[in-house]
């Protein structure tokens, strides 16, 4: 029977029916390893007992009453995401693409509050990925995703990813800001050289600009601390959050400095569902156990031990695997064979794991995974590159 769903996503046939912890189940009752997270959503795992609860003592109590009114447990995750950053304000929505999209409107409503209407315009890089509107599309600049829905949003200008002097020339008198991804995931899992994010740090002071880092994919522990920019020692003006924020639960915030949301007053943006009480009870219920001491230490010896295991399997499966990247639980695979051959191969061992661009697998655990099941994925990993391996080297012979 042909599916009524628009067909824009190529979707294996594969259905889930439920989830504990890395693993999910099957409609047909097999077991598999998660290593894709809905993209880096379920961070605490599935059916987590202390999310369950939280969603489900909401849900008996109130779920929406719009932003008309005050929502209590919004004030305290407020509160408690700007004590745990850099940040002064918080703007819930439902999605990374809405912080991203009220991200930008921030950026250009600043520079026309300090007197300087005609900034408007935001650098981006190659490789980037901030969303599927139309300015975050734009924002991306990847004509795969921008063709045939007419002109591109204005005011972006897209430079190599790293390029420091490309940078420089792009800033003119238009420019409001710069945005980038600490660790681009969609890009390949490449992260930005610190040095680089320091320079974009010191330009835009220079030249009066905001700095947006896209925290989407790399916010809540993914690569290792609770934000990627607190282990560069570069503090942006405006972060776009989701995924993570709501350990499956459709929730996202837009963070920034005061100086930077000064712009933004009453009636410059909204949300219809941004920040009901179902999505705040869950996000609070994520920090609580995000922000337990040891949490992101687990995260960090995690990494190490599948950075390392990962290391020897390229270093015996170099045909299949030429490269590990990442941070944290952030990890790339750059394949040595098509990407989409590794995720196939994957898959049959009974772990799902989602392909980025630069011909990478992206492997995102759930931060909660434990050493025993982090040791099985090396061992499906390995049986996998076997599996290809003597099937590219059939071939090569026949």
């Amino acid at each position: 029977m042909a599916s009524h769903l628009l067909p824009t996503y190529a979707r294996v046939d594969l259905a889930f029916e439920r989830g504990e912890g890395a693993w999910l189940t099957s409609t047909t009752g097999e077991k598999y390893l998660d290593f894709t997270c809905g993209v880096a959503v379920n961070a605490l795992g599935h059916a987590h007992p202390h999310l369950v609860q939280a969603l489900t003592e909401q849900a008996h109590k109130l779920w929406h009453v719009s932003n008309l009114y005050k929502i209590p447990e919004g004030e305290r995750l407020a509160d408690r995401l700007c004590e745990a950053t850099f940040a002064d304000t918080v703007f819930f929505q439902n999605s990374g693409a809405e912080a991203m999209e009220c991200a930008i409107k921030m950026a250009r409503k600043y520079q026309s509050a300090v007197g300087k209407p005609e900034r408007f315009r935001i650098i981006t890089f190659d490789g980037a990925f901030h969303g599927r509107t139309m300015a975050a599309l734009a924002a991306t600049g990847n004509k795969k995703y921008l063709d045939g829905f007419g002109p591109p949003v204005e005011g972006f200008d897209q430079v190599a990813f790293g390029d420091l002097d490309a940078v420089k020339k792009a800033i003119g008198p238009q420019t409001a800001a710069i945005l980038i991804e600490p660790v681009q995931g969609e890009g390949g899992v490449r992260p930005a050289p610190t040095q680089f994010l320091r320079a974009l740090r010191q330009l835009c002071d220079q030249h009066g600009l905001l700095l947006i880092f896209d925290e989407v994919q790399t916010g809540f522990g993914r690569t290792g601390d609770l934000f990627a920019y607190q282990h560069t020692g570069v503090t942006p003006d405006i972060m776009p959050i989701a995924k993570a924020l709501g350990g499956g639960f459709p929730v996202g915030a837009c963070l920034a400095t005061a100086e930077a949301s000064k712009g933004m007053t009453a009636g410059t943006h909204g949300s219809t569902f941004g920040g009901n009480p179902l999505a705040m009870a869950v996000g609070n219920a994520v920090l609580d156990v995000m922000l337990k001491p040891g949490f992101l230490d687990h995260v960090r010896k995690i990494s190490t031990l599948l950075r390392q295991r990962l290391a020897e399997i390229k270093d015996r499966y170099s045909d299949i695997v030429a490269d590990v990247r990442g941070e944290g639980l952030l990890i790339g695979l750059k394949a040595a064979v098509p990407s989409s051959e590794l995720v196939d191969a994957l898959r049959a061992e009974k772990m799902i794991t989602v392909a980025a661009g630069d011909n990478v697998v992206r492997l995102l655990p759930p931060l909660i995974i434990n050493e025993h099941d982090a040791l099985e994925a090396v061992k499906m990993i390995e049986r996998a590159c076997v599996a290809l391996s003597r099937s590219h080297a059939k071939k090569a012979a026949s």
